[in-house]
């Protein structure tokens, strides 16, 4: 019976993809990674380029999503996820970023401890996702209203408090959704909005408590 188990185990390792179609994107980006953790925000983009924008979403909310330090760079990975979905609503075919951006590099902190765990993450949501309703990722009109989406949820993201946490669930939100662009999956999609959704409903709810109580000192 231990037997069996490890073999069930072993083969999902080494699907990697969801149907096991070969290594998933978590895994490209963990041997990516490996290769030389010094990497800057433009090779990280040019590297994955061919999985589209959705790819720089993942990337650039997945970090401020993390409960592990980031090294003080989150905003500037909201700035790459916000490039990138509003390249998603206006159609552009190549993403371009500011040459400061590009040349910033990741830094110990996120390429050894944060990308890591965002890796691990990654993986686990493909081992449980397929493709469903890949026809509608496949429409123009509905990649840029994920991007306008995308860009709400980066701005709620942005605007909450340092340090207070609650910048992680829009910004999970943003990530599951790009994720769920590169999976094709609708399920996951459901699941990106629904947290996203809750995390900006927390925000206006706590900023709108913070303000009356102001408002009550004076």
């Amino acid at each position: 019976m231990a037997t069996a188990v490890e073999g069930v185990e072993d083969a999902e390792d080494a699907e990697g993809a969801p149907g096991g179609s070969g290594p998933g994107f978590g895994d490209e980006l963990e041997t990516w990674l490996a290769e030389d953790p010094d990497k800057t925000f433009g090779e990280m983009v040019d590297v994955f380029e061919e999985r589209g924008f959705a790819v720089a979403v993942v990337l650039g909310l997945g970090v401020p999503a993390l409960p592990v330090p980031s090294g003080g760079v989150s905003h500037l990975f909201e700035l790459l996820a916000l490039v990138a979905a509003a390249h998603m609503v206006l159609g552009r075919r190549t993403l371009w970023l500011p040459a400061r951006l590009r040349r910033r590099r990741l830094g110990a902190t996120l390429a050894n401890r944060a990308l890591p765990y965002l890796c691990r993450k990654i993986r686990w949501l493909e081992a449980r996702s397929r493709p469903r309703g890949a026809a509608l990722f496949g429409q123009r009109w509905f990649i840029r209203l994920l991007g306008l989406l995308v860009i709400v949820l980066t701005g709620f993201s942005a605007i909450a408090p340092p340090f207070s946490g609650l910048d992680t669930l829009p910004a999970a939100g943003g990530m599951v959704i790009a994720l769920a662009i590169v999976l094709e999956d609708l399920v996951v999609l459901a699941v990106g909005v629904l947290v996203g959704a809750s995390g900006s409903v927390l925000i206006v709810t706590v900023g709108a408590a913070v303000a009356r109580f102001l408002r009550g000192l004076f």
